[in-house]
């Protein structure tokens, strides 16, 4: 009877201490997820001297909101319009590598110099990916049933309106005004410590 009872204990106990390990292996080795980036390093290409002095740059945001509509159908049966939220910004920036020949013109006895700086350009809009994102989405019910069997939509489109709203509102911030005005006043801070005075050229 002794032995009897020694070898349902012993079952018993085998039987919980079973359970704990399945309950540590559980918390131990349950099955996740890991990355392992495999990407190679990056080539240099090409090298390219600057000659564009950055001189202003702008921060901006826009909605793009893009209707597609499909004729003589209910948007609630096909069709889409879609809210995209950007960001980005736009260098303004004077190019130096055409300068006139009379650019600069030096006055040795008066310790002047007349600057004539080419107008300042727009360089193409910067997105910012991580600010950049689609706020919202509707489609019809064709269109979100074909959504289900086809290739992810390509963002590409969306990402253009956005290049193209921002660079429309860059050239009406007047942003090259202003590159063009610390333009000079970074030439006018570098003459001056060399002991000349800049003076504003005549208006052609």
């Amino acid at each position: 009877m002794r032995k009897k009872w020694i070898g349902i204990v012993a079952v018993i106990v085998l039987v919980v201490a079973a359970g704990a390990v399945g309950v540590g292996a559980s918390g131990w080795f349950s099955p996740g997820t890991d990355t392992v980036d495999r990407s190679q390093p990056a080539v240099l290409q090409a090298v390219r001297d600057l000659s564009e002095y950055h001189a202003a740059a702008g921060d901006y945001q826009v909605v793009v909101d893009i209707e597609k509509d499909v004729r003589y159908v209910p948007a609630e049966i096909a069709g889409s319009r879609t809210l995209f939220v950007a960001a980005g910004s736009v260098d303004a920036f004077v190019d130096f590598r055409n300068l006139a020949d009379n650019a600069l013109t030096v006055d040795q006895q008066a310790k002047t110099v007349q600057v004539r700086l080419p107008k300042a350009q727009l360089g193409k809009p910067n997105l910012d990916n991580q600010r950049s994102y689609l706020f919202r989405q509707d489609k019809g019910l064709f269109d979100q049933l074909s959504a289900l069997v086809s290739a992810p939509q390509d963002q590409r489109e969306f990402y253009v309106a956005a290049e193209q709203r921002i660079s429309e509102a860059a050239q009406k911030s007047g942003l090259t005004q202003r590159a063009e005005k610390n333009t000079l006043a970074m030439l006018t801070g570098m003459f001056t410590a060399l002991g000349y005075r800049v003076v504003q050229a005549p208006q052609p």
